[in-house]
């Protein structure tokens, strides 16, 4: 049985829905970039407001990725 080493990647995603969708997005773009993600870690959630309203959900994660 071989050991497993992972890498990991600090990314912020955002979303103008929730912060779940933030994390999902950015999970969604890390597999894009070609990153075997396994797990991720939330770090971080903030928002940006415009007029007194929400107008983005921002969440900085950190994602394991396997690496070959």
């Amino acid at each position: 049985m071989s050991d497993t080493v992972f890498q990991k990647i600090q990314l912020v995603g955002t979303s103008n829905k929730s912060f779940s969708d933030a994390a999902a997005n950015a999970v969604a773009r890390a597999h894009q970039m070609g990153h075997q993600v396994s797990w991720f870690e939330v770090n971080e959630q903030r928002g940006a407001v415009r007029d007194g309203k929400i107008d983005q959900f921002q969440v900085t994660i950190t994602v394991g990725c396997r690496v070959q």
